[in-house]
C-alpha cells in the first residue's frame, strides 16, 4: 500500500498550530477522528497511551505518532506541518515539524507496521523533508509523496 492509498489533501493539516507535543497531538487526533468518523477522545487515549511508553519523534524532525484502536474502522492517517519545531522528546533529541499520525484497528497490525517502515524510509531523504516542510498547501505537500512514492 502507498501512502497516496491513505493521504490526501483533506488529510494535511497546514500550518498545524502547535507548540507543543500535547497540543500537535490532539489537534492531529481531532483531525483524524473527523475523517474516520471515530471518537476523538477514545482515539486520543490510545494516541496519548502509546506515546507514554516511548516517544514516536524518530528524528531529523519528524515524528510518527500511531496507536491502534477500535474507534475506527480502518487505518487511517494524516500528516501536518508546524511553521516552527516543536520539542518532541525525540530520539536525537531535536525539535519535530513534521508529524504522521496513523490510527488503526487491531486487525491493520501487518498493514500499520509497513505503513510507519514506508513513511520512515521517505523521510530518511533530506530532500523529501525539505519539500514536505516547504509545501504551501496541502496539495503541494500530496504531491511531493507522490512523487516521492514514484522514485
Amino acid at each position: 500500500m502507498l501512502l497516496t492509498e491513505l493521504l490526501s489533501p483533506d488529510r494535511v493539516v497546514l500550518p498545524l498550530p502547535a507548540g507543543d507535543r500535547q497540543t500537535a497531538i490532539e489537534v492531529l487526533t481531532r483531525h483524524l477522528a473527523r475523517v474516520a468518523g471515530a471518537e476523538y477522545e477514545e482515539v486520543l487515549g490510545a494516541v496519548l497511551e502509546r506515546e507514554s511508553v516511548l516517544s514516536t519523534g524518530i528524528g531529523f524532525g519528524v515524528a510518527i505518532p500511531h496507536a491502534r484502536s477500535a474507534a475506527v474502522r480502518e487505518l487511517t492517517m494524516v500528516a501536518g506541518v508546524t511553521p516552527a519545531g516543536v520539542p518532541f522528546d525525540a530520539i536525537d533529541g531535536e525539535p519535530v515539524r513534521l508529524f504522521f499520525l496513523i490510527v488503526g484497528p487491531e486487525a491493520s497490525a501487518g498493514l500499520h507496521v509497513k505503513i510507519l517502515s514506508r513513511i520512515a524510509r521517505l523521510v530518511r531523504r533530506e530532500s523529501v523533508r525539505r519539500q514536505l516542510l516547504e509545501a504551501a498547501d496541502a496539495d503541494a505537500f500530496c504531491h511531493v509523496i507522490l512523487d516521492a512514492e514514484a522514485r
